[in-house]
């Protein structure tokens, strides 16, 4: 396809999407209930201490340790709030990048923008893409200036989180016995939290090992996550998941690995990440407010605004900017703009194609590597050496466009291939970031009334700026993709927007002595509208593409405008942004139906 063909172009997609829409393709386990799987959430690097149940009235609960958990407590702590208990189902601070420690771990966002709070703890990356472990050592760092460590609940996990009226108070059950009430309830529970294992027949019949990259066995492969995979050594290994952490485990398990066989359904987008060291002089000159003017010139250019300087100069910035919003010339029709930016896109995977042909010697194995969809299809992915691992003989890729038929004692079996191995690592990722509240919240939540969040939600979000939601009194949601406020690439930028919002609002009504807040009726009503007038409906375009999260595997239709974003598509960030500084800035709280205690001003 060196040539665009629209119509050609078109019916190639459409084809390789065809090899890809087979029934049960989005089946998963539900890790929860699974007698046989449930181990797989099981936390391989610290060890469980038992504890008594904890009984105790604090000022703010919040479920998760990750950034956003962080963040949150971090802008509580500046309102003055002094009892804040995070719970968390891992055995420390980190979210994410406490689970994921698989080897080659590391962020794909430039590390000056990614990383919260740099500037605050005079902290430079080391390099331009930071591996994983040090990303978890700066969040640890924040966890402990701010003293959110001490209080914390590890290794617990929320049951349920009910309203009690009379006592103007959230009352938390865990797994361990625990009940903790609290004032104000924050729920910080990230958006890529679930564990995603396939539902593959003959999964529990594997006599070898296997596990998920998010809970890496490092006493079984050896090594660590920059170390040697020293286990491996005698080992076939097979690697399930194409995605983005796939890709960043295949070359340390190259290097290691007697064999390493590598399970492809949908090839990624590869392009370069041109990670280097962090320049001696790149602190040289640095303003006050450098982090948040960095994020926002990267926000602009992802927007499509003009900006005078790339500050970031990527693949983010080049491609996917490119990609979500091609140029307009003057005078176009929509239909010349339609084609246009599909001859955009098309020249953008040429070139991710071409990258395959020049970095992969053997042609077979490059034609299979080659991405064959729009690049808005899938969440691109960036890596310096993956493509070159399948030049290492001890690489196999294995074509599986409909998935694994089975999987028997020895191993997978792929078009009636039997694959022998060792070892099966599953690097398939997370539930959707579009996965419910509710259910990502992972325990019941009974507001007012006795309803729950899953029940009140069932038909879409409600909200008040995707942080708030009536009958649920005192609780604050981290703002997130598929529940009304907006998304972003640099997930970081709206974690900090969302925690100074969170800390500004609970020190606005502190300082009215209110009691309860909730959301009004009108309020929510009027929100929700918002967010579906602008739902931009891009069904036409997104059922095109190659099943993936980013179009619902291949049913964007089933999409729902209520759970859309605040502005329409991706969102309108910098509109969000002002409109809840602007709530904030007026002080009345307007919206919300408060409760002030007796005696207040």
């Amino acid at each position: 396809m060196s040539r665009y063909d629209p119509e050609a172009v078109r019916a190639k997609y459409l084809a390789e999407r065809d090899k890809r829409l087979v029934p049960g393709r989005a089946d998963i386990r539900d890790l929860k209930t699974d007698e046989h799987f449930a181990r797989y959430r099981d936390d391989p690097f610290t060890p469980v201490v038992e504890r008594d149940p904890v009984a105790d009235d604090v000022d703010v609960v919040i479920v998760g340790g990750g950034i956003a958990g962080i963040l949150a407590g971090v802008q509580l702590r500046k309102a003055g709030i002094e009892r804040i208990r995070i719970v968390d189902q891992a055995g420390g601070i980190g979210g994410t990048w406490y689970w994921n420690r698989y080897p080659g771990v590391m962020c794909d966002i430039e590390s000056y923008i990614y990383l919260p709070m740099l500037e605050e703890l005079d902290y430079i990356p080391t390099r331009r893409y930071a591996f994983g472990e040090e990303i978890w050592r700066h969040l640890e760092a924040i966890a402990d200036r701010f003293d959110l460590v001490g209080d914390a609940l590890f290794h617990t996990g929320v049951t349920k989180a009910e309203w009690h009226e009379d006592a103007a108070r959230w009352r938390i059950h865990t797994d361990r016995g625990d009940d903790v009430s609290c004032r104000w309830y924050v729920l910080a529970v990230g958006i890529l939290n679930l564990l995603k294992l396939p539902a593959i027949p003959g999964m529990e019949d594997f006599a070898g090992r296997s596990f998920h990259t998010a809970r890496w066995d490092y006493g079984y492969t050896g090594g660590g996550p920059d170390e040697p995979l020293t286990g491996l050594a005698d080992k076939v290994v097979g690697l399930m998941g194409t995605g983005a952490t796939g890709i960043q485990c295949v070359p340390p398990l190259a290097e290691s690995a007697k064999h390493l066989y590598v399970f492809q359904r949908t090839p990624s987008a590869i392009g370069e990440r041109g990670n280097r060291p962090t320049d001696p002089d790149f602190a040289l000159g640095l303003e006050p407010g450098w982090q948040r003017a960095r994020m926002d010139n990267f926000q602009s250019i992802m927007l499509g605004r003009p900006a005078e300087v790339d500050l970031v100069d990527d693949g983010w910035t080049h491609d996917y900017a490119a990609a979500q919003h091609p140029p307009r010339a003057e005078g176009m029709t929509t239909a010349e703009y339609l084609r246009s930016a599909e001859e955009l896109d098309y020249q953008i995977m040429e070139a991710h194609r071409r990258r395959v042909e020049e970095l992969v010697a053997d042609p077979a194995t490059a034609e299979i590597l080659k991405p064959l969809y729009r690049y808005l299809c899938k969440r691109p992915c960036f890596h310096d050496e993956y493509l070159l691992a399948f030049n290492n003989p001890k690489v196999t890729l294995i074509d599986c466009p409909a998935g694994i038929e089975r999987i028997t004692e020895q191993g997978p079996v792929v078009d009636g291939h039997q694959y022998e191995v060792d070892c099966i690592i599953y690097g398939t990722g997370f539930e959707a970031e579009l996965t419910p509240l509710f259910r990502r919240a992972g325990h019941e939540i009974v507001g007012r009334g006795g309803v729950t969040l899953a029940e009140k939600w069932a038909d879409g979000a409600a909200s008040l700026f995707g942080m708030m939601s009536r009958g649920f009194p005192n609780m604050f949601v981290m703002p997130a993709p598929g529940q009304q406020a907006v998304v972003t690439v640099n997930y970081t930028q709206l974690a900090v927007l969302g925690a100074e919002f969170i800390g500004r609002a609970v020190g606005l009504l502190e300082q009215k002595g209110v009691e309860v807040f909730d959301v009004s009726a009108e309020a929510e009503e009027d929100w929700t509208q918002k967010i579906v007038d602008s739902y931009v409906d891009a069904s036409a375009i997104m059922s095109a593409c190659t099943p993936s999260r980013l179009n619902n595997e291949g049913h964007p239709e089933a999409m729902n405008p209520r759970s859309g974003s605040y502005g329409g598509g991706l969102g309108d960030w910098f509109g969000y942004r002002e409109l809840l500084e602007q709530w904030l800035d007026a002080g009345s709280l307007e919206g919300l139906d408060l409760e002030v205690r007796s005696g207040a001003q």
